[in-house]
């Protein structure tokens, strides 16, 4: 049981009775679910994330205070203390997690402002490229498993995806440094005798076909230790060339199998350009993956966001 799974099953066993029974009166004004940080509300989890911040709890999402008082979040916070603290073989830690509440009762402004620095989901282009994809997955990640009042639900579909001219912003830059990094500068670093810049060419290479792959599939890249995880599951063409950055990051320098590397990267600027071209992102023809980035560029509607520099967003 991973621990979605486990905080619905929480939820609907301590949750909904508690929330049902004694705050009836605020329940169309209340939503409850699993979402934020953590593994486990990616579905990311396994035995080793139990290390730590793991548990059995839920989220209830409060409304403005003129809505929800004070009072009656008190009342839920006592009320959600006093639920069981082992569940299914699990104990709720009597200890906040770093960071703060992850759980528990919370203010929707708070949640999100925190996520995403706006209280109801509304951001400007130039707000969308200051904050963090990571922090962008954890506001619409998880599952809610009701929303009476329906705003939460609102929010979460407001920052479900990035607007297309910003989506477009932040390709145009992946792809220009996977050009930069990837099919110029790994073979002139190795011709220079650089194997370890050769090597960090590879990992900006793949830092940044990686964060392409997330955007073409229109979905947030959550934290790097879950890059690859997310990668392998995206329902996208790219998700395969997950193992070949792992090949790229792991492999030596040797001149036969830098060679090999080279012919790597070229197959997977290809696969992202059969993406651009299968979505008419780009009007180039050819193999230069700089061309495209700049022709991703010029299909911007907003002319303050395609003039500003075009790593502006990277």
């Amino acid at each position: 049981m991973n621990g979605l799974e486990l905080s619905r099953a929480y939820f609907e066993t301590y949750g909904r009775p508690m929330l049902e029974e004694q705050f009836s009166g605020v329940l169309p004004y209340l939503a409850a679910g699993l979402a934020g940080s953590g593994s486990e509300c990616f579905g990311f989890d396994d035995k080793v994330s139990e290390d730590h911040d793991f548990e059995p709890g839920f989220c209830i999402f409060l409304p403005v205070e003129d809505v929800v008082d004070r009072r009656t979040a008190f009342a839920l916070e006592r009320a959600y203390a006093k639920l069981p603290r082992e569940f299914m073989g699990y104990t709720r830690p009597l200890m906040q997690p770093v960071g703060g509440a992850r759980r528990g009762v919370l203010r929707t402004a708070e949640f999100f402002a925190e996520k995403c620095g706006s209280p109801d989901g509304t951001l400007t282009p130039e707000q969308w490229l200051a904050v963090p994809e990571q922090a962008l997955a954890e506001a619409v990640n998880g599952e809610l498993y009701f929303d009476r009042f329906g705003e939460v639900t609102r929010i979460r579909a407001a920052l479900a995806a990035y607007p297309e001219d910003v989506r477009r912003k932040k390709l145009a830059g992946h792809l220009l440094l996977m050009a930069q990094a990837g099919q110029y500068n790994y073979r002139r670093c190795l011709a220079h005798g650089e194997t370890g810049a050769a090597q960090l060419a590879v990992f900006e290479f793949v830092k940044s076909a990686a964060a392409a792959a997330f955007l073409l599939a229109r979905t947030y890249q959550p934290y790097y230790k879950w890059s690859f995880r997310a990668l392998r599951a995206l329902p996208s063409p790219l998700s395969p060339d997950a193992e070949l950055f792992e090949y790229l990051l792991t492999t030596d320098n040797d001149p036969e199998t830098a060679e090999e590397k080279y012919d790597v990267i070229e197959g997977i600027a290809a696969d992202v350009i059969d993406e651009l071209i299968g979505q008419d992102l780009t009007k180039a023809i050819c193999g230069d993956l700089e061309k495209h980035a700049y022709s991703v560029n010029d299909g911007i509607a907003d002319a303050g966001l395609r003039n500003m520099h075009i790593l502006a967003a990277v």
